[in-house]
Protein backbone atom coordinates (compact mmCIF):
# COMPACT_ATOMS: atom_id res chain seq x y z
CA UNK A 1 0.00 0.00 0.00
CA UNK A 2 1.08 3.63 -1.11
CA UNK A 3 2.98 4.97 2.10
CA UNK A 4 0.57 8.60 1.73
CA UNK A 5 -2.16 6.99 1.54
CA UNK A 6 -1.51 4.91 4.86
CA UNK A 7 -0.64 8.66 6.44
CA UNK A 8 -3.62 9.98 5.17
CA UNK A 9 -5.97 7.22 6.51
CA UNK A 10 -3.81 7.38 9.99
CA UNK A 11 -4.69 10.90 10.17
CA UNK A 12 -8.40 10.97 9.15
CA UNK A 13 -8.62 8.08 12.19
CA UNK A 14 -7.04 10.42 14.14
CA UNK A 15 -9.83 13.21 13.63
CA UNK A 16 -12.25 10.66 14.12
CA UNK A 17 -11.28 9.80 17.45
CA UNK A 18 -9.12 13.14 18.88
CA UNK A 19 -6.66 12.29 21.92
CA UNK A 20 -8.23 12.51 25.22
CA UNK A 21 -8.53 16.58 27.02
CA UNK A 22 -5.16 17.06 29.56
CA UNK A 23 -5.55 16.65 32.91
CA UNK A 24 -6.91 19.43 34.77
CA UNK A 25 -4.68 21.11 36.27
CA UNK A 26 -4.42 22.91 39.93
CA UNK A 27 -2.40 26.54 37.97
CA UNK A 28 -4.05 29.84 38.18
CA UNK A 29 -6.41 29.98 40.81
CA UNK A 30 -6.43 28.66 44.65
CA UNK A 31 -9.92 27.13 44.69
CA UNK A 32 -12.26 25.04 42.16
CA UNK A 33 -14.96 23.26 41.53
CA UNK A 34 -15.34 19.34 40.97
CA UNK A 35 -17.26 18.61 37.60
CA UNK A 36 -17.09 15.21 36.63
CA UNK A 37 -19.11 15.10 33.77
CA UNK A 38 -19.45 14.89 30.49
CA UNK A 39 -15.34 15.20 30.50
CA UNK A 40 -13.87 15.68 33.87
CA UNK A 41 -12.91 19.54 34.82
CA UNK A 42 -11.58 21.39 37.53
CA UNK A 43 -13.63 25.33 37.20
CA UNK A 44 -12.03 27.72 38.67
CA UNK A 45 -13.36 30.19 41.11
CA UNK A 46 -12.05 33.13 40.97
CA UNK A 47 -13.34 35.11 43.94
CA UNK A 48 -14.67 32.61 46.88
CA UNK A 49 -17.92 33.60 48.87
CA UNK A 50 -16.26 33.86 52.42
CA UNK A 51 -16.03 35.90 55.11
CA UNK A 52 -12.26 36.31 57.44
CA UNK A 53 -11.67 34.23 59.80
CA UNK A 54 -11.24 36.70 62.71
CA UNK A 55 -14.85 38.04 61.67
CA UNK A 56 -16.32 34.21 63.21
CA UNK A 57 -17.30 34.98 66.34
CA UNK A 58 -18.49 32.10 69.17
CA UNK A 59 -16.50 29.30 67.73
CA UNK A 60 -12.92 29.91 68.72
CA UNK A 61 -11.90 26.41 70.00
CA UNK A 62 -13.00 25.52 66.62
CA UNK A 63 -11.33 27.77 65.16
CA UNK A 64 -8.11 27.22 66.89
CA UNK A 65 -8.34 23.33 65.30
CA UNK A 66 -9.34 23.53 62.01
CA UNK A 67 -6.60 26.35 61.90
CA UNK A 68 -4.00 24.18 63.37
CA UNK A 69 -4.42 20.98 61.11
CA UNK A 70 -4.85 23.19 57.43
CA UNK A 71 -1.40 24.97 58.10
CA UNK A 72 0.21 22.25 59.33
CA UNK A 73 -0.62 20.31 55.71
CA UNK A 74 0.13 23.99 54.40
CA UNK A 75 3.65 23.52 55.55
CA UNK A 76 4.12 20.15 54.34
CA UNK A 77 3.61 18.12 57.86
CA UNK A 78 1.06 15.39 58.58
CA UNK A 79 -2.61 16.62 58.96
CA UNK A 80 -5.77 14.91 59.43
CA UNK A 81 -8.88 14.57 57.12
CA UNK A 82 -11.74 16.82 59.31
CA UNK A 83 -15.46 16.80 60.06
CA UNK A 84 -17.42 19.51 61.42
CA UNK A 85 -20.35 18.52 62.42
CA UNK A 86 -23.30 20.36 64.22
CA UNK A 87 -25.73 22.69 64.54
CA UNK A 88 -26.79 24.34 61.48
CA UNK A 89 -25.86 27.70 60.94
CA UNK A 90 -22.73 28.12 63.13
CA UNK A 91 -20.09 28.25 60.36
CA UNK A 92 -19.07 25.18 59.25
CA UNK A 93 -18.29 25.75 55.90
CA UNK A 94 -17.37 29.26 56.66
CA UNK A 95 -14.90 28.23 58.70
CA UNK A 96 -13.32 25.41 55.97
CA UNK A 97 -12.65 28.43 53.85
CA UNK A 98 -12.17 30.90 55.52
CA UNK A 99 -9.01 28.78 57.34
CA UNK A 100 -8.17 27.67 53.41
CA UNK A 101 -7.50 31.08 52.71
CA UNK A 102 -5.48 32.26 56.23
CA UNK A 103 -3.31 29.28 55.48
CA UNK A 104 -2.50 30.89 52.18
CA UNK A 105 -2.07 34.36 53.64
CA UNK A 106 0.79 32.55 56.04
CA UNK A 107 2.18 30.08 53.32
CA UNK A 108 1.32 31.86 50.22
CA UNK A 109 -0.04 29.16 47.43
CA UNK A 110 -0.11 26.05 49.06
CA UNK A 111 -2.99 25.17 49.27
CA UNK A 112 -6.23 24.81 46.84
CA UNK A 113 -9.36 24.27 47.96
CA UNK A 114 -11.87 21.98 45.76
CA UNK A 115 -15.52 21.68 46.48
CA UNK A 116 -17.27 17.98 45.06
CA UNK A 117 -21.08 18.13 45.64
CA UNK A 118 -22.95 15.77 47.77
CA UNK A 119 -24.59 14.16 44.05
CA UNK A 120 -20.58 13.53 43.04
CA UNK A 121 -19.24 11.83 45.83
CA UNK A 122 -19.17 8.37 43.99
CA UNK A 123 -16.60 9.83 41.85
CA UNK A 124 -14.12 11.02 44.51
CA UNK A 125 -12.03 8.51 43.56
CA UNK A 126 -11.62 9.71 39.52
CA UNK A 127 -10.89 13.27 41.55
CA UNK A 128 -8.28 11.92 43.66
CA UNK A 129 -6.40 10.04 40.77
CA UNK A 130 -6.11 13.31 39.03
CA UNK A 131 -5.12 15.19 42.42
CA UNK A 132 -1.78 12.29 42.87
CA UNK A 133 -0.17 13.36 40.14
CA UNK A 134 -0.28 16.75 41.05
CA UNK A 135 2.75 19.13 42.96
CA UNK A 136 0.09 21.36 44.94
CA UNK A 137 -1.25 20.42 48.43
CA UNK A 138 -5.10 20.14 48.11
CA UNK A 139 -7.93 20.09 50.25
CA UNK A 140 -11.14 18.36 49.06
CA UNK A 141 -14.19 20.13 50.40
CA UNK A 142 -17.54 18.47 50.17
CA UNK A 143 -20.70 20.78 51.87
CA UNK A 144 -23.81 18.98 54.06
CA UNK A 145 -22.56 15.63 53.72
CA UNK A 146 -24.83 12.82 54.35
CA UNK A 147 -26.15 9.58 53.35
CA UNK A 148 -29.53 8.25 53.10
CA UNK A 149 -31.49 4.77 53.13
CA UNK A 150 -30.04 2.65 49.75
CA UNK A 151 -27.34 5.01 49.67
CA UNK A 152 -23.85 3.08 48.61
CA UNK A 153 -22.16 6.15 47.56
CA UNK A 154 -20.67 5.82 51.22
CA UNK A 155 -18.41 3.20 50.14
CA UNK A 156 -16.44 5.38 47.72
CA UNK A 157 -15.84 7.99 50.75
CA UNK A 158 -14.81 4.99 52.54
CA UNK A 159 -12.29 3.37 50.40
CA UNK A 160 -10.68 6.61 50.10
CA UNK A 161 -10.32 8.11 53.33
CA UNK A 162 -8.36 5.47 54.67
CA UNK A 163 -9.23 2.41 53.12
CA UNK A 164 -8.55 0.51 49.07
CA UNK A 165 -4.39 -0.33 47.77
CA UNK A 166 -3.47 3.17 46.85
CA UNK A 167 -5.23 5.07 49.86
CA UNK A 168 -5.48 8.83 50.00
CA UNK A 169 -2.65 11.15 48.41
CA UNK A 170 -0.41 12.28 50.29
CA UNK A 171 -1.17 15.66 49.34
CA UNK A 172 -4.77 15.69 50.06
CA UNK A 173 -6.90 15.86 52.40
CA UNK A 174 -11.16 15.87 52.76
CA UNK A 175 -12.56 18.16 55.04
CA UNK A 176 -16.77 17.86 55.17
CA UNK A 177 -19.40 19.60 56.99
CA UNK A 178 -22.79 17.13 58.25
CA UNK A 179 -25.55 17.96 60.58
CA UNK A 180 -25.36 14.31 61.34
CA UNK A 181 -22.01 13.26 63.50
CA UNK A 182 -22.39 9.61 62.09
CA UNK A 183 -23.27 10.75 58.62
CA UNK A 184 -26.29 8.39 58.69
CA UNK A 185 -29.74 8.71 59.60
CA UNK A 186 -30.82 7.00 62.92
CA UNK A 187 -33.36 4.69 61.11
CA UNK A 188 -31.13 3.76 58.66
CA UNK A 189 -28.67 2.43 61.42
CA UNK A 190 -31.28 1.03 63.17
CA UNK A 191 -32.88 -0.85 59.85
CA UNK A 192 -29.52 -2.10 59.35
CA UNK A 193 -29.10 -3.61 63.06
CA UNK A 194 -32.22 -5.16 62.72
CA UNK A 195 -32.12 -6.94 59.21
CA UNK A 196 -28.72 -7.92 59.14
CA UNK A 197 -27.20 -11.72 60.11
CA UNK A 198 -24.40 -10.08 62.37
CA UNK A 199 -26.41 -6.87 63.65
CA UNK A 200 -23.07 -5.28 65.16
CA UNK A 201 -21.41 -5.76 62.58
CA UNK A 202 -23.88 -3.87 60.04
CA UNK A 203 -23.75 -1.05 62.72
CA UNK A 204 -20.07 -1.24 62.94
CA UNK A 205 -19.99 -0.44 59.27
CA UNK A 206 -22.06 2.70 58.64
CA UNK A 207 -20.21 4.26 61.86
CA UNK A 208 -16.96 3.21 61.11
CA UNK A 209 -16.93 5.74 58.46
CA UNK A 210 -17.05 8.56 60.85
CA UNK A 211 -14.38 6.82 62.61
CA UNK A 212 -12.02 7.46 59.45
CA UNK A 213 -11.98 11.13 60.08
CA UNK A 214 -9.09 11.97 62.45
CA UNK A 215 -10.36 15.11 63.49
CA UNK A 216 -13.94 15.55 64.43
CA UNK A 217 -15.11 19.36 65.45
CA UNK A 218 -18.39 19.95 67.22
CA UNK A 219 -20.70 22.86 66.54
CA UNK A 220 -23.47 23.95 69.20
CA UNK A 221 -26.50 25.88 69.25
CA UNK A 222 -25.85 29.81 69.79
CA UNK A 223 -26.92 30.71 73.17
CA UNK A 224 -28.05 35.02 73.35
CA UNK A 225 -24.45 35.99 74.71
CA UNK A 226 -22.65 34.52 72.02
CA UNK A 227 -25.09 35.50 69.59
CA UNK A 228 -24.71 39.39 70.30
CA UNK A 229 -20.69 38.74 70.27
CA UNK A 230 -21.23 37.49 66.50
CA UNK A 231 -23.48 40.93 65.58
CA UNK A 232 -21.19 43.26 67.69
CA UNK A 233 -17.91 41.29 66.11
CA UNK A 234 -19.67 41.95 62.27
CA UNK A 235 -20.37 45.24 62.74
CA UNK A 236 -17.32 46.75 64.49
CA UNK A 237 -15.35 45.29 61.66
CA UNK A 238 -17.69 46.47 59.11
CA UNK A 239 -17.64 50.04 60.84
CA UNK A 240 -21.58 50.19 61.37
CA UNK A 241 -21.88 52.63 63.94
CA UNK A 242 -24.94 51.74 65.78
CA UNK A 243 -25.07 52.21 69.58
CA UNK A 244 -24.92 48.95 71.93
CA UNK A 245 -28.49 48.46 73.34
CA UNK A 246 -30.08 49.86 69.78
CA UNK A 247 -27.79 46.95 68.04
CA UNK A 248 -28.94 44.28 70.58
CA UNK A 249 -32.53 44.58 70.65
CA UNK A 250 -32.42 44.92 66.78
CA UNK A 251 -30.69 42.13 66.66
CA UNK A 252 -32.90 40.01 68.88
CA UNK A 253 -36.09 41.35 67.22
CA UNK A 254 -34.40 39.48 63.96
CA UNK A 255 -33.70 36.32 65.76
CA UNK A 256 -37.53 35.85 66.98
CA UNK A 257 -38.53 37.01 63.53
CA UNK A 258 -36.37 33.69 62.17
CA UNK A 259 -37.12 31.75 64.37
CA UNK A 260 -33.61 30.90 66.40
CA UNK A 261 -29.63 32.21 66.59
CA UNK A 262 -26.80 31.52 64.79
CA UNK A 263 -24.32 32.51 62.72
CA UNK A 264 -26.15 32.69 59.59
CA UNK A 265 -28.94 34.45 60.91
CA UNK A 266 -26.42 36.94 62.71
CA UNK A 267 -24.59 37.61 59.28
CA UNK A 268 -28.28 38.17 57.76
CA UNK A 269 -28.96 40.57 60.17
CA UNK A 270 -26.07 42.98 59.60
CA UNK A 271 -26.99 42.54 55.82
CA UNK A 272 -29.63 43.93 56.59
CA UNK A 273 -28.78 46.77 58.76
CA UNK A 274 -26.27 47.66 56.47
CA UNK A 275 -28.32 47.79 53.14
CA UNK A 276 -30.97 49.71 55.76
CA UNK A 277 -27.66 52.22 56.80
CA UNK A 278 -26.52 52.53 53.18
CA UNK A 279 -23.14 50.75 54.62
CA UNK A 280 -21.64 49.07 51.65
CA UNK A 281 -19.76 44.97 52.03
CA UNK A 282 -17.52 44.26 49.62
Amino acid sequence: MDTALIIRLVEALERLAPPPPPAPRLDGADAFVWHPAPVPRLVPVPKVSRVEIALLQGIDRQKDLLLANTLRFARGFPANNVMLWGARGMGKSSLVKAAHAAANAEVPGSLALIEIHREDIRTLPDLLNILRAQDRRTLVFCDDLSFEKEDADYKALKSVLDGGIEGRPPNVLFYATSNRRHLMPRDMIENERSTAINPAEAVEEKVSLSDRFGLWIGFHNCDQPTYFAMVEGYAQALGIEVGGEELRRQANEWSVTRGGRSGRVAWQFIQDLAGRMGVAIG
